[in-house]
């Protein structure tokens, strides 16, 4: 469980759990090591991990240092956010949820699936791997 800050006795949020997930993503797919990334902000690569566990929350200034780090506007890491009231649509049957994905993408794995497949310029190549990876998908 999230412990409540001193302030205003608040806990972390979804949404803090989102940017964090967003901030690790994004470091990832740039090839940075926490470290790099703590250096960049000089702070600890211990405060990087809490922040892209969403374990603490992200300030505003912390936020502009990660998107120049990062290379991305602060908008960057509030794109499908979790809101307030608003349900998200349930997957059909054999879908992934948006936060499935976004979450796949924030592993080493899910990074070098990705640059793998963007590096196959040929379409019909491109095609050929997801027919693949469909009829592995069952097995």
């Amino acid at each position: 469980m999230a412990k409540a800050s001193k302030g205003g006795g608040r806990g972390t949020t979804p949404v803090d759990a989102h940017i964090g997930q967003k901030i690790r993503t994004r470091r990832i797919l740039l090839g940075l090591t926490q470290t790099e990334l703590a250096e960049a902000a000089n702070i600890s690569f211990q405060q990087v991990q809490k922040y892209e566990k969403g374990t603490n929350r992200v300030g505003a200034s912390r936020l502009q240092q990660f998107s120049e780090a990062l290379g991305v506007p602060p908008s960057y890491f509030f794109e499908g956010a979790p809101t307030v009231g608003k349900k998200q649509p349930t997957p059909q049957g054999g879908e992934l949820s948006e936060s499935a994905i976004v979450s796949f993408l924030g592993t080493r794995e899910g990074a070098a699936l990705v640059r793998a497949f963007m590096a196959i310029k040929q379409k019909p190549i491109r095609q050929t791997a997801i027919v693949f990876l469909e009829t592995l998908k069952g097995k």
